[in-house]
């Protein structure tokens, strides 16, 4: 499959979309065909870009082509392989499962894009959780996920198509 000019293609030198490179940092796990829950993999393939949640009280910007919605205080997302909700977003303040809580106090979930990895129809145990977040440092490793500074990750959110794909290439 060949990469379109609004494609995002990440590899494990850094992203590029819209002619723009950008820096990003990966899993711990490197780029590679994941293995399961926790592994720290980001996984090769091409996804769609499904949604973004970001905090109301610290950004405000306009995604066009991608549904957005607010984080709320009770805002989770399942990644426990025996949750029948797993790798799905809940609203639950009290979750008798392995969560991670969307609303952080650090700016990693000030916004995030939720890839269609293992998502709807989750496999139990595949992995979860694989989002286009804002990053701690340049280069510092996620559980998995792809990201960005948080400009370039607005940026990003900003001058998405419809018709753009995450394509994420191994070696």
């Amino acid at each position: 499959m060949n990469a379109r000019f609004d494609d995002l293609v990440v590899t494990e030198w850094g992203a590029r979309f819209m002619g723009v490179n950008l820096h990003c940092a990966i899993g711990r796990g490197g780029i590679a065909v994941k293995q399961g829950e926790g592994d720290g993999i980001t996984p090769i393939g091409t996804f769609h870009l499904e949604g973004i949640k970001f905090r109301t009280d610290r950004l405000d910007f306009n995604a066009r082509a991608v549904a957005q919605d607010s984080i709320g205080l009770g805002d989770i997302w399942s990644d426990d392989p025996k949750d029948p909700d797993y790798n799905h977003g809940l609203y639950a303040p009290e979750h008798p499962y392995s969560h991670e809580k969307q609303r952080r106090a650090d700016p990693l979930y000030d916004a995030f894009g939720i890839l269609d990895y293992n998502w709807p129809d989750a496999v139990p145990g595949a992995g979860s959780a694989i989002f286009m977040h804002v990053w701690r440092k340049p280069r510092h490793p996620t559980e998995g996920c792809i990201a960005f500074d948080r400009n370039d990750l607005i940026w990003i959110f900003e001058n998405w198509k419809p018709w753009s794909r995450v394509i994420i290439k191994g070696q």
